[in-house]
């Protein structure tokens, strides 16, 4: 069973009603909270998991906008000797890695919905596994001045355990495509080859425009120094 269909179930779990039809409330009980410590320590991994990509991802992100820095100073320096192609091909090349950061941040902000998700996900576990620890200290204590008496349950108990569990594996499919989900990071985009001729158009436009922006910098230092 997926990580996330143990969560959904605990979460909506009713301890009491569950330790109410059980044959053995304190082994039920003790099993549960041994459910709820592993998922949590499986989450904590998922979650140290999306934090790593995501240093990493951040990390990558510094470094591609040092490249696109250095490609513009390389498009200025083609224009000072009057390279204009050289220049207009640093531009591109700059572009280039533009996309990549724009790629990039996308992923990031898959990470981080991802962890919000997370989190909220350990704050309901948490609270689940605080009322079942609870429980058990006070099953504890009313063994301990002999109040509590332990009834023995019919089969339709059994039954109905047996039933939750099926419930359980029929929510196993929808799981594993979300736990899929929180390991993909990477977006793979398509375009057809009209979109790629407008792309293109668009591109140009920004390297002309961006091209003609730098002549004129340049022009204004040259007066500075002139």
């Amino acid at each position: 069973m997926g990580i996330f269909s143990r969560m959904n179930d605990i979460v909506q779990s009713n301890i009491n009603v569950m330790l109410d039809k059980a044959e053995d409330p304190h082994k039920v009980l003790r099993l549960l909270i041994q459910e709820m410590e592993e998922t949590r320590n499986q989450l904590r991994l998922i979650s140290a998991k999306n934090l790593a990509e995501q240093k990493t991802l951040t990390r990558r992100i510094t470094q591609l906008e040092k490249v696109a820095h250095s490609w513009t100073e390389k498009a200025e320096l083609a224009l000072s000797k009057d390279k204009e192609a050289l220049a207009k091909s640093a531009l591109i090349e700059k572009q280039k890695v533009e996309g990549e950061i724009e790629h990039i941040q996308g992923n990031l902000a898959i990470i981080a919905d991802n962890l919000a998700k997370l989190s909220d996900d350990a704050s309901k576990l948490n609270a689940k596994l605080t009322e079942a620890q609870h429980k058990q200290k006070s099953f504890a204590q009313r063994e301990q001045t002999g109040v509590i008496r332990l009834k023995a349950t019919q089969t339709n108990a059994r039954h109905d355990i047996a039933a939750a569990m099926e419930k359980f594996e029929r929510y196993e499919s929808k799981v594993e495509a979300l736990e899929a989900k929180v390991d993909a990071y990477e977006v793979v985009p398509s375009a057809a080859s009209v979109d790629a001729q407008f792309a293109a158009m668009e591109r140009d436009d920004k390297i002309e425009a961006e091209l003609a922006e730098l002549k004129q910098r340049l022009a204004e230092r040259a007066k500075q120094h002139a």
